[in-house]
């Protein structure tokens, strides 16, 4: 009896895939708020460039997300 690993693609759970994804679509609605919380924190000159940061940030880690 093999187990659930050497079965590889043909045992992957749509419920599991479907919590993957909306994990993943609250995190990037989260990215937002997340920048403004940090802009907060700065000077106002620096504001622009922190929420910069946050969505450049979360720009590579979809570019990862795809490779």
């Amino acid at each position: 009896m093999r187990n659930n690993w050497e079965r590889g693609a043909a045992f992957m759970n749509e419920g599991d895939t479907a919590w993957v994804l909306v994990s993943a679509a609250l995190v990037l609605l989260m990215t937002p708020g997340l920048a403004f919380f940090y802009g907060g924190m700065t000077r106002s000159k620096g504001v622009l460039n922190m929420m910069m940061m946050s969505f450049g940030a979360i720009a590579l880690v979809g570019v990862l997300w795809v490779l």
